[in-house]
């Protein structure tokens, strides 16, 4: 499976999808503006690995905060969903990531959670956020792939192979588990972004 999108001690890994298919490189975002600005440049595409994207930023924004009181901790965590907000307007996962870790965040804090218990909350719930993208388009390719029969012709539109979620897919993860258990597709992408993105599927 493809790694879109990774969280590390050093930072945010996310594959520079500007430079497929010629290149596969893995640069490291080591601060949430850098992840912010990453957004806004189309390293990551797609809607979920967008949400997992801003969802990370935010994580890694509020782990490198220096504050010291709650009301600069709080105060930094606003600014910091504020920027990863204004980043790419029409991308409905970015805001709902947001969102989930304003919950996690507001739920950390009534139960009086300290600034280092804070951050780890965050940390987890991005994480849990990349986990369920995963899993939620592993079993849609479980269900849809019961559906395609052998030596099929499937048309998929837009930006839904492994390169727009955590590493899976969504059409193109429906593809993908049909292959898997041994039946052979005839794939027609229609999409202007990189070649494949990212299915690395065979055709007959």
């Amino acid at each position: 499976m493809i790694k879109t999108i990774e969280w590390t001690d050093e930072g945010v890994v996310m594959i520079d999808q500007r430079r497929l298919p010629t290149e596969e490189t893995y640069p490291v975002f080591k601060t949430y503006e850098a992840v912010a600005q990453a957004i806004e440049d189309m390293v990551v595409r797609g809607a979920p690995a967008i949400g997992v994207a801003a969802a990370m930023g935010i994580a890694l924004g509020i782990k490198n905060s220096a504050a010291q009181s709650i009301q600069d901790f709080e105060m930094d965590f606003k600014l910091i969903c504020e920027r990863m907000s204004e980043t790419r307007p029409t991308a409905v996962n970015l805001f709902w990531a947001v969102e989930r870790m304003r919950w996690a965040f507001n739920h950390a804090r009534r139960e009086a959670a300290s600034i280092e218990q804070v951050k780890e909350t965050l940390i987890n719930e991005a994480l849990e956020i990349h986990r369920e993208d995963i899993q939620s388009n592993q079993r849609m390719g479980a269900f849809g792939a019961e559906l395609i029969p052998d030596n099929a012709t499937v048309l998929t539109h837009c930006n839904a192979g492994a390169l727009a979620t955590a590493g899976f897919g969504t059409a193109l993860g429906v593809i993908r588990a049909a292959v898997e258990a041994g039946k052979r597709v005839r794939v027609f992408a229609d999409e202007t972004r990189p070649f494949l993105q990212g299915a690395r599927l065979t055709a007959w």
